[in-house]
């Protein structure tokens, strides 16, 4: 009877274990939002849930700790975050798809127009911000090994035959974006130094030119930037912050700053269906205005971003190298203009990406 008795309490014991794991699983839920979530939501008198892109994630681990301090001074509670860092265009999708994200912070406006195309936010973000919806700046530049040993310094370096080129996806990537649009931009201005008017054909051909010499199209910049510290490529089209950062945690870069390139601004917003569903449109709209304090912007500027606060700017503006010639996207048209041109189906980066 003793051998029946423990296969008895064997077969009770495996129940028990099966049961308790299909309860924790049911608890846990399923996050497949963004790749650096949280297994488990916070706890907290008040919960905020933030989307964000993967760059901002080393300054938000210094802000966020610093708004929770000051939301608990202000009002008494308590504020807990569940966070959210993806590829721009990524984040974008998933909180257009049902990610219930109080607060989108993205790479570019054109990922926030995503979700209030549909229908996640119904209010004027540009207008819920004093720099129009933009929480920081910084500019494309180029990152080299120490030392510049292939002797890069401009833009037209990268079609050297013998040059490795490193950006990510734009389709998943807004840093890609940005990154193309540095590049398609320098070949306007290029071709409207030497001839008088912007040639769109000329911009594509130099375009196609450092395209034919990428050696991967990384799903976001901190994957190009992983691939490019373990040896791959020569060089780096990426966001300026981006090298800062790495700089500061001892990483061996040169930064060069071409002598034409975009200025690059970042957008946040509140997305209201989820913050009325969660009741947290307070907290969420003072966690955004919080982000334009100079308090915050100041954490920004230590984390290689170029703050939006003129004030701060100035203060900090020894930091940064200025290019001869910076743009913004209204030279290129526009994101609307820029969306159409370059990233349509039958775009200009389309037709690069196939050869056309």
């Amino acid at each position: 009877m003793k051998p029946t008795l423990t296969k008895g309490w064997r077969l009770t014991g495996l129940l028990c274990t099966a049961l308790i794991l299909l309860i924790t699983a049911a608890c846990s839920g399923n996050n497949s939002s963004g790749e650096e979530t949280g297994a488990d939501v916070p706890q907290g008198d008040i919960t905020l849930v933030i989307g964000a892109y993967s760059v901002v994630k080393d300054a938000f681990a210094d802000l966020l700790p610093k708004f929770k301090d000051k939301w608990k001074a202000e009002t008494g509670q308590t504020i807990a975050f569940q966070e959210s860092y993806e590829a721009s265009g990524t984040q974008a999708r998933a909180i257009a798809g049902g990610f219930e994200a109080d607060v989108a912070v993205l790479a570019m406006e054109g990922d926030i127009d995503k979700i209030q195309k549909a229908g996640f936010i119904t209010h004027d973000w540009k207008q819920a911000l004093l720099h129009d919806g933009m929480i920081t700046r910084s500019i494309a530049v180029l990152g080299t090994r120490e030392g510049n040993p292939k002797d890069i310094h401009d833009w037209e370096d990268l079609t050297r035959d013998e040059i490795k080129v490193l950006y990510p996806n734009p389709k998943t990537s807004g840093g890609a974006q940005w990154d193309i649009n540095a590049i398609y931009g320098a070949g306007l201005k290029k071709s409207e130094a030497d001839t008088g008017k912007k040639d769109p054909a000329y911009a594509k051909a130099f375009l196609e030119k450092i395209h034919q010499n990428v050696e991967s199209l990384d799903k976001s910049g901190r994957a190009s930037m992983a691939a490019f510290e373990y040896g791959v490529g020569d060089v780096i089209v990426t966001y300026e912050n981006e090298l800062i950062a790495r700089i500061n945690k001892g990483v061996q870069y040169e930064i060069v700053v071409p002598s034409t390139t975009i200025l690059i601004e970042n957008p946040a917003a509140v997305v209201d269906v989820n913050v009325d569903k969660h009741g947290t449109r307070e907290a969420a709209e003072a966690f955004l205005a919080y982000l334009e304090t100079p308090e915050a912007q100041l954490i920004f500027a230590n984390h290689g971003f170029r703050p939006v606060d003129d004030a701060v700017m100035a203060e900090v503006k020894d930091r940064y190298q200025q290019p001869a010639d910076l743009f913004d996207i209204h030279y290129l048209g526009g994101w609307d203009d820029v969306r159409k041109k370059l990233y349509s189906p039958k775009g200009i980066w389309y037709q690069v990406l196939a050869g056309l």
